[in-house]
C-alpha cells in the first residue's frame, strides 16, 4: 500500500511540474531542439564532403593518375586562376554572366508558354487529343540535335542557346501544368458555373490556382534544365560561356578545368534551387504544412 501511494505522489509530482511549463518554455524548449538537429544536419554533411574529397585527394595521390581524373587540390588551383587572373576567353564573370543570361530568358519564355498552352490544353480534351501525336513527337526529338540545329539557324550568339534552353523547359512545364489543369475538381467548376461565372473567371479564378502547386513544382526540375540547356548549346558552339570553357577544357585534357566548370555550374543551379523554393513558400502560404522524412529533397 505504501508503494502504491509513493507512486501515486511521483506521478502527481510529475504531472504539477508538467503544467508549470509556460508556453514561452515550450517555444524555447523547441527552437533549441530545432537548432540542434539543424547543427547535426550539417555537420553531418559536412563530415560526408570532407570524406570524399580527402579520399578523393589521397587516391588521387598514391594511386590513380590525376592527369586523367584530377584531384581536389588541381580543381581549387583552377577555381582561384579562374576569379584572380581570367580564362582564356576573358573575365570568369563574364562566363558566368553570359551562361546565367541565356538560362534565365531561356527559361521565362519556356515558363510562359509551358503554363498557358499547358493550362488551355488541360481545360480543352478536344485539342489535346489533336495536337498530342505532334507534342508526343517533339518531346521525343533528342535536344543535343536541336541544339546543333539551332546554331545552323541563329548562329553561335545568344539566340541559340536561348532556343535550345526554351525547348528542354517547355516540355518540363507542360505537362505539369497540362495534369494540374486536368486535375481541378470538376464539381467545383460546376458550381461557379452555376453562379454565373465564364470561361476566363472559371480559368483565372479556380483553374490556374489548382494547377500552381503542380506548376511550381515543376520549376525546380526545370531551372536545372534551363542551365543543361545552355551549357549544351555553349558546348556546340559558342564564343563565350561556361559550356565553352569545359569544351576547351576538354579538347587540352583539363580535367581540373572540367570539374571547376561543373562545381560552378552546380554553385548557380543551387542557389536558383533556393529563389524558387522562396517563390514557392511565399505563393503557397495557404498551403498546410506537411512534415515527411523525403520533405527536404
Amino acid at each position: 500500500m505504501s508503494l502504491d501511494i509513493t507512486a501515486i505522489e511521483k506521478t502527481a509530482t510529475a504531472a504539477t511540474e508538467f503544467e508549470v511549463e509556460t508556453e514561452e518554455q515550450i517555444l524555447a524548449r523547441v527552437r533549441t531542439q530545432a537548432r540542434r538537429n539543424k547543427i547535426r544536419t550539417w555537420g553531418l554533411r559536412a563530415l560526408i564532403v570532407a570524406v570524399w574529397l580527402g579520399s578523393w585527394q589521397l587516391t588521387a595521390t598514391y594511386w590513380i593518375d590525376p592527369f586523367f581524373y584530377s584531384k581536389p587540390s588541381l580543381i581549387w588551383d583552377r577555381l582561384v586562376e579562374w576569379f584572380t587572373e581570367g580564362t582564356q576567353f576573358g573575365s570568369i564573370w563574364l562566363q558566368l554572366y553570359t551562361t546565367v543570361q541565356e538560362a534565365v530568358l531561356g527559361f521565362a519564355i519556356g515558363t510562359v508558354a509551358g503554363i498557358v498552352l499547358g493550362v488551355l490544353l488541360g481545360r480543352s480534351r478536344y485539342w489535346a487529343d489533336v495536337l498530342a501525336p505532334f507534342i508526343k513527337a517533339l518531346n521525343a526529338v533528342p535536344r543535343i540535335v536541336l541544339a546543333s540545329l539551332f546554331i545552323i539557324w541563329f548562329g553561335l550568339g545568344l539566340q541559340s542557346k536561348v532556343a535550345t534552353v526554351v525547348v528542354l523547359v517547355f516540355f518540363a512545364v507542360f505537362f505539369n501544368a497540362f495534369t494540374g489543369a486536368r486535375e481541378v475538381d470538376g464539381n467545383v467548376i460546376d458550381n461557379a458555373r452555376i453562379l454565373g461565372a465564364n470561361r476566363r473567371q472559371v480559368l483565372g479564378s479556380i483553374v490556374l490556382p489548382s494547377a500552381t502547386t503542380w506548376i511550381l513544382s515543376s520549376l525546380h526540375t526545370a531551372f536545372g534544365f534551363a542551365l543543361i540547356g545552355a551549357v549544351v548549346g555553349e558546348y556546340a558552339g559558342a564564343g563565350k560561356g561556361l559550356g565553352l570553357l569545359i569544351s576547351n577544357a576538354q579538347g587540352t585534357f583539363d580535367a581540373a578545368g572540367i570539374y571547376a566548370g561543373m562545381i560552378i555550374i552546380t554553385v548557380v543551379a543551387l542557389v536558383a534551387e533556393w529563389l524558387i523554393g522562396l517563390a514557392e513558400n511565399r505563393l503557397l502560404k495557404w498551403r498546410p504544412s506537411q512534415s515527411g522524412s523525403g520533405h527536404g529533397i
